[in-house]
C-alpha cells in the first residue's frame, strides 16, 4: 500500500479504515492510528474506547495539553492534527482513564522512540525509501522456498559485536560487518531476535514494549531499511523473530491502556502471563487482529523482511501453557480456540499478501498440523522449529559416548516424524544461555574430543531431514555460553581449534548449499532412506539423502563414538564407484586425517537391502559422506 495513501485520507476513508480496525479487518492500520504526516503537520490517533478524556502533549505543545477528539464516529478511537508538530519531536498520550486516574501512555503505534531509559514516543513519518533489491524479491517468487537451501544464522543484534569501549555496534556497523560475515561463512539468511522496542535488555527483546518501532539502541527505521536491502543485494535473507502472543506490563506502555483490560485479557488469569512477567493479548478481540495482524505486515512490507519466526506459539494455543489457575473449555479441553482462529487468520492473510514469505513458528509441543493450510485444519505456517530433535540431540552428545548405545533412540527417533510438518533443526541461543554452556563446552571428552563431537553433531544436523539454524558463536565453538550484554569471544579464533572449527563451518554450509539431495525434497519422504538405524552397540547410523533426480543422492556414514571402525560394509543403490566428498576429520576441520580414502568400487555383495556394497573406515567420532562417481543402471530421470 502506498505509504503516503493515510495523508491524504478523506473523511470518509478514515471512517472505513476506523470501522475496519473495529472489525479486526485493517491489515494496514498503521497508516492511519499513530502519528501520521499531513500536508498541515502530523495527526495523531490512538484507540483507547474506555478513556473519559484523552490528551496529546509534547514538545511541539510545550508538554501541555491538547485534547483530542472524542471517540471518532464511535469507533473508540481520538484524533487531532496538530500543525506545530515536527518530525523528530517527543510526546506522549495523557489518558484520564475510566477509574478517573490519571496516565501518561506511548504511542501504541509510534514509529520510533527516544533512546531507553527515556521512554517518549517520537514523531516520526513513514520513510520514502527507494528500494534496488528487485532482483532478490523476484527471485523469492521463482521456486518453493522448500525446494530451497535454507541455512540460518541467528544473531542477538545487540551481542554479535561490541566497539572497544563497550558500546553497542549500530546497524550501519552491522550492515559493513555482519552481512560480509554471513555470505563468506555461506548462510543463506539472518534470523534476528526481536527488535522491536523493549525496556530490558535481559528480556533480548522478547518483552516488547513498542510494536511498530525499531528499538531505540539499534538505530533507525531508514538504517534497517537499508541493512535489509544490503543483505538482498549479497544474497541474504532476512527473518525476525515477533512476539503476537504477549506484551511488557511496565505501566507507560499497552498495559490496561485506558484503565480496563483493552489489549489484554478482561479475566486476570488469562491476561496475567506468569511465567514471563507479562501480559498476554486478548487474541478473541478484533481490533487486537487489526493491530497484530498490521504489525506482521508492517514489518514484512516496510522493511522487506522474508520472514517471521513467531514466538512463543504454545502460550498462544493452549489455555494451560502458563503456570498458575486456567479455566478449561466446556468439554474439558485446553485448547485457546480464539488464539487458534487468530492465529489461522493471520496465516491466511499473511500467505494471500505474500505467498513467498517463511512464516516459522516456536511451538514446543506435539500439536499436530502445525505446518498444514488452515483449510486442511492446519495453522498454517510453512515452518516449525523441531523442539524434540533439538532436546534429543544435544540430549544425546552432551552424555559420555560409553553411555550413547543405551539411548540410541534419541538420536534415531526422530526419522519416525520428521515428514509429518514442516521443520527446521534449531541449535539456537536458549540452548547455550543461563547455565546450559555453550555449545562447545556440552560436548564432553578433552578439547580434542570435544571438537570432534561438535563437528560430528553439526554434521549430523546438515544431513538429517530439515532446515537448518545455528547461534551466533557456535560456528566456530565458542567456549563460553552466550552474555547478551557483551560482544562474542572473537578472540577465541587465536586458537588453532576455534580456526579449524570457523573453516570447518565454512565448508559444510558451502557443501550444503552444493547438494540437492540435502534440501530439494526435504520434505517427502522420498527424500530419505534409512540404512541402519539400529547398529546401537556399535552407535552407528547409516542413511541416503536423495534429490528429484535418481543420481543426486548421498550416503551418510554417522560415527558417534570415539572408537574407529574398520572394515564397514555399506550397502549403495548402483554398481560403479563413489567418491568420498566429507569427512569430518579431515585434518584442514581439525582432524587428523591427512587425506581421504579415494574412490570406492562396489563389490556384488548384499548389505542393507542393496546388491551392491563398498567398504570404508568411519574415523573415531565422525561422519563420512560418500557420492556417486560413476554408477550403473541409474535411471534418466
Amino acid at each position: 500500500m502506498d505509504n503516503e495513501f493515510s495523508s491524504k485520507f478523506t473523511d470518509l476513508e478514515m471512517e472505513k479504515s476506523l470501522y475496519l480496525f473495529n472489525t479486526g479487518e485493517n491489515y494496514d492500520s498503521y497508516l492511519s492510528l499513530g502519528s501520521i504526516k499531513m500536508d498541515d503537520g502530523f495527526r495523531f490517533t490512538v484507540w483507547a474506547p474506555h478513556a473519559k478524556e484523552v490528551y496529546v502533549v509534547g514538545d511541539f505543545n510545550q508538554w501541555q495539553e491538547e485534547a483530542m477528539m472524542e471517540k471518532v464516529l464511535e469507533t473508540g478511537t481520538w484524533t487531532i492534527v496538530i500543525p506545530e508538530a515536527r518530525e523528530g519531536d517527543h510526546y506522549k498520550y495523557k489518558i484520564v482513564q475510566n477509574n478517573d486516574e490519571i496516565a501518561y501512555k506511548i504511542d501504541p503505534y509510534a514509529k520510533a522512540f527516544e533512546v531507553r531509559p527515556k521512554d517518549a514516543s517520537v514523531v516520526k513519518a513513514l520513510p520514502k525509501k527507494k528500494w534496488s533489491d528487485g532482483s532478490w524479491m523476484a527471485n523469492r517468487k521463482r521456486k518453493p522456498v522448500y525446494e530451497r537451501p535454507l541455512n540460518i544464522y541467528e544473531v542477538h543484534m545487540g551481542s554479535w559485536k561490541h566497539n572497544e569501549d563497550g558500546s553497542w555496534y549500530t546497524i550501519r556497523q552491522l550492515q559493513e560487518e555482519l552481512i560480509p560475515y554471513v555470505k563468506q561463512m555461506g548462510y543463506t539468511h539472518i534470523e534476528f531476535l526481536p527488535l522491536m522496542e523493549h525496556p530490558l535488555d535481559a528480556s533480548w527483546g522478547y518483552q516488547t514494549t513498542g510494536f511498530y518501532a525499531l528499538s531505540s539502541k539499534f538505530g533507525t527505521m531508514e538504517a534497517f531499511q537499508d541493512f535489509v536491502e544490503a543483505a538482498h543485494k549479497a544474497n541474504i535473507g532476512v527473518i525476525m523473530d515477533w512476539v503476537p502472543g504477549h506484551f511488557n506490563r511496565n505501566a507507560y506502555g499497552l498495559a490496561y491502556f485506558d484503565g480496563t483490560p483493552q489489549f489484554e485479557y478482561e479475566d486476570e488469569n488469562r491476561a496475567n502471563n506468569n511465567r514471563w512477567g507479562t501480559l498476554n493479548f486478548d487474541l478473541k478481540k478484533a481490533e487486537i487482529h487489526s493491530f497484530l495482524i498490521s504489525n506482521a505486515l508492517y514489518w514484512i512490507d516496510q522493511f522487506h523482511l522474508d520472514g517471521l519466526r513467531v514466538d512463543a506459539v504454545s502460550n498462544m494455543i493452549y489455555l494451560d501453557y502458563d503456570i498458575g489457575e486456567w479455566i478449561p473449555n466446556e468439554d474439558g479441553t485446553n485448547h485457546n480456540r480464539q488464539g487458534v482462529a487468530f492465529i489461522q487468520k493471520m496465516n491466511k492473510i499473511l500467505f494471500e499478501r505474500h505467498p513467498d514469505l517463511l512464516v516459522m513458528a516456536e511451538e514446543s509441543t506435539a500439536w499436530k498440523k502445525v505446518t498444514h493450510p488452515v483449510h486442511e485444519g492446519g495453522l498454517g505456517f510453512n515452518y516449525k522449529w523441531n523442539m524434540g530433535w533439538m532436546n534429543d540431540t544435544l540430549r544425546f552428545f552432551e552424555m559420555d559416548p560409553i553411555e550413547r548405545k543405551n539411548y540410541f533412540a534419541l538420536i534415531t527417533f526422530s526419522f519416525m516424524y520428521t515428514f509429518n510438518e514442516n521443520f527446521v533443526l534449531p541449535i539456537s541461543h536458549d540452548e547455550v544461555v543461563h547455565g546450559k554452556k555453550s555449545l562447545m563446552d556440552k560436548m564432553p571428552g578433552d578439547r580434542y574430543n570435544q571438537f570432534a563431537g561438535l563437528r560430528t553433531l553439526e554434521t549430523y544436523k546438515m544431513m538429517h531431514p530439515g532446515k537448518k539454524l545455528q547461534f551466533m558463536g557456535s560456528e566456530y565453538g565458542q567456549f563460553l555460553e552466550w552474555r547478551f550484554d557483551e560482544g562474542l569471544e572473537w578472540s577465541n579464533l587465536e586458537d588453532p581449534y576455534n580456526q579449524h572449527q570457523l573453516e570447518f563451518t565454512k565448508q559444510l554450509n558451502e557443501f550444503y548449499k552444493n547438494e540437492k539431495a540435502l534440501w530439494e525434497i526435504d520434505h517427502h519422504e522420498d527424500g530419505l532412506k534409512i540404512l541402519d538405524a539400529s547398529n546401537n552397540e556399535e552407535t552407528t547410523l547409516f542413511f541416503l539423502r536423495k534429490g528429484k533426480k535418481a543420481r543426486d543422492f548421498l550416503v551418510v556414514l554417522c560415527n558417534f563414538v570415539p572408537v574407529e571402525r574398520q572394515g564397514v560394509r555399506v550397502g549403495v543403490p548402483f554398481k560403479g564407484q563413489y567418491e568420498e566428498v566429507w569427512n569430518t576429520e579431515y585434518e584442514a576441520f581439525g582432524g587428523t586425517w591427512t587425506k581421504g580414502q579415494g574412490i570406492l568400487k562396489t563389490d556384488t555383495i548384499a548389505a542393507h537391502g542393496y546388491d551392491q556394497s563398498v567398504e570404508v573406515i568411519l574415523p573415531a567420532l565422525s561422519v563420512v559422506v560418500l557420492k556417486p562417481k560413476r554408477v550403473y543402471g541409474v535411471p534418466k530421470t
